[in-house]
């Protein structure tokens, strides 16, 4: 059952009809009146438009004449009612009039109609509905809302980006009275929303060019404190210009307070910045020392997590010499930065150096607070099976909130595992074993685990294949000395082990799992097409009583961090895995 931020609309009946000599016009549908009459017309449309509700939702016969692919969703559509309705249709479906064979469907791509920018499935549905019945339905929650049990959600990113689709294509598709009603709500969010959630607003304003729209918003953006260079990143060269016009120069007239912009530092910066853009950290350490100025002077680091690849980030990490909690002139800190990116593997990264979760921006928002008011329900919550990647905004989430609720005194998990032993090839077998289970079992988290542990992922890449007759983990170069060997195998089994390290920090319930899996289930479980009728069963039943544990653990630590006020995911990705292996026995 769908619920919905935003309130029905009772949106009076507009029709678009075509005229003799092929334009458009609209026809005001009359309002009630004493007279029968129109009482009676206002029955027959309200029953026509119910009628033809029917026609989007009605499961007992398929009547549409043509498809649209939406989001790789095909969306049937009748070409008579949306040629009715809309200009835009009546002229794409008039171009492949008479091509076709008689049976055949045309059919279109959305990327293809739209010039830029995008429109969503959900919001798709919301707009063919509004051609088909006049009416306008609420909106879903599930695209409409944050996973923020806080956020009121009347000036959130979805609730904005959303709205900002139904504009963009009712403007495309030529509905002018809904491009005009979806510009009003936008409208109203100039005001409420942050800053940065104004930049959506503007560009769909611009693409539109609706002049009403882009006047407040402009005049928004230039009265705040948005950095020069996210306007010339995000905005178009034009629409950033203009922006930059208004704003008032920094004054320069008091001796005792002088605020006056070098522009030759201006000018390094910018070169520092534009050498992170060609991923050339050589020579950002050369324009570092040539300049004077410092990574933090310059904000690189900042700049890095919003712009650049994650191993560019990584590297200037590396660098050392930054400050990880340092904020810039809007007091936002790395950490909040990479947020706002919800790139998982930056996000990890900065906690692995030392970020601070808790850090809070001006307005009292930690990092955890902001992934979650750019996240949709329906991401978040999206299932995943074995062998699938997790959602990644789903992880920006959960790793936040498990920093910020584990207990900041303990400090790193500990890397031994409960059966290690002294010999290095039984090692380094059970350290390869649990990477390559933690790979099939929960690809995304195990592949972040590998990244932070700057474990390479091609001396992986044959570990989940080589079981066969054939496989043998212990084989060795005849040519490689004892000493050459040992140092081999110590740093296989040192890389292992802080990709295990990082996984019990950062996914403690993926290891918990893990744990559990490679100590009792893992000499049995192995070769699960293998054994008698009577051990497949037994089989069978230790995977039903493991995937209990697990998901009684998780249940657990959804119940604790309920309590200590923090989200938990609804389910565990682990319990599909077991799931899907169940069904093969």
């Amino acid at each position: 059952m769908e619920t919905s931020a935003e309130p029905s609309s009772s949106i009076s009946f507009t029709s678009s009809s075509l005229v003799s000599n092929g334009s458009f016009c609209h026809k005001k549908i009359p309002a009630a009146g004493p007279e029968t009459g129109s009482s009676l017309e206002i029955i027959s449309l309200s029953k026509l438009s119910n009628n033809l509700e029917q026609l989007l939702g009605d499961s007992c016969g398929d009547y549409s004449d043509a498809e649209i692919l939406v989001e790789n969703i095909p969306v049937g559509v009748h070409r008579c009612i949306l040629a009715a309705r809309s200009r835009f249709f009546h002229e794409l479906f008039e171009k492949k009039k008479g091509i076709l064979q008689k049976e055949e469907k045309p059919k279109y791509n959305m990327n293809d109609l739209l010039p830029y920018g995008r429109v969503g499935y959900e919001s798709f549905q919301i707009f063919l509905s509004y051609l088909y019945t006049g009416k306008l339905r609420p909106f879903p929650s599930a695209v409409s809302t944050c996973v923020d049990t806080q956020c009121a959600h009347d000036a959130c990113r979805p609730a904005i980006e959303f709205t900002a689709e139904l504009m963009y294509a009712s403007s495309i598709f030529q509905v002018p009275e809904l491009a005009s009603l979806f510009q009003r709500r936008l409208l109203n969010f100039v005001d409420k929303a942050l800053v940065e959630d104004v930049i959506p607003i503007l560009l769909v304003a611009h693409h539109c060019e609706s002049s009403q729209l882009v006047a407040s918003c402009v005049d928004r953006v230039a009265r705040s404190n948005l950095d020069s260079i996210t306007l010339e990143k995000e905005l178009p060269f034009e629409v950033a210009g203009n922006i930059k016009l208004l704003r008032a120069p920094a004054p320069v007239d008091d001796e005792n307070d002088l605020q006056v912009v070098d522009p030759v530092r201006e000018k390094r910066i910018k070169r520092i910045l534009r050498a992170l853009d060609s991923d050339d950290i050589e020579l950002v350490n050369l324009l570092l020392s040539e300049s004077g100025i410092t990574l933090d002077e310059a904000n690189a680091l900042h700049y890095a997590a919003a712009y650049c690849d994650p191993k560019v980030v990584k590297e200037v990490l590396a660098m050392g010499g930054t400050d990880l909690n340092l904020r810039n002139a809007r007091g936002y800190t790395v950490l909040h930065i990479a947020a706002m990116r919800r790139e998982p593997s930056i996000i990890v990264a900065l906690l692995n150096k030392g970020a601070s979760p808790s850090e809070t921006t001006l307005d009292g928002r930690t990092a955890v607070r902001i992934c979650q008011r750019l996240t949709r329900p329906k991401d978040y919550h999206e299932k995943t099976e074995q062998g699938q990647e997790t959602n990644e905004y789903r992880i920006c989430i959960e790793v936040l909130e498990r920093e910020m609720w584990r207990n900041p005194m303990t400090g790193n998990a500990s890397a031994s595992s409960p059966i290690m032993t002294d010999d290095l090839h039984m090692s380094l077998l059970y350290l390869e074993n649990r990477v390559a289970f933690a790979r099939l079992f929960f690809p995304t988290e195990a592949k972040l685990a590998m990244e932070i542990a700057s474990a390479e992922t091609s001396e992986f890449a044959e570990i989940l294949t080589s079981r066969g007759s054939n496989g043998n983990l212990r084989e060795v170069d005849l040519n490689e000395t004892p000493i050459m060997q040992k140092r081999r195998l110590l740093r296989r089994i040192e890389i292992l082990s802080k990709t295990v390290e990082m996984g019990r920090r950062y996914f403690p319930r993926c290891s918990k799992a893990l744990d559990k899996f490679m100590e009792d289930d893992l000499p049995d479980l192995l070769y699960l097409e293998k054994g008698t009728p009577e051990e497949q069963r037994m089989k069978k039943q230790r995977f039903v009583e493991l995937k209990e544990d697990v998901q009684r653990a998780f249940d657990k630590d959804k119940a604790e961090r309920t309590r200590s006020g923090l989200s938990s995911s609804s389910s565990s990705p682990f319990k599909h895995a077991v799931n899907h292996e169940v069904r093969k026995l």
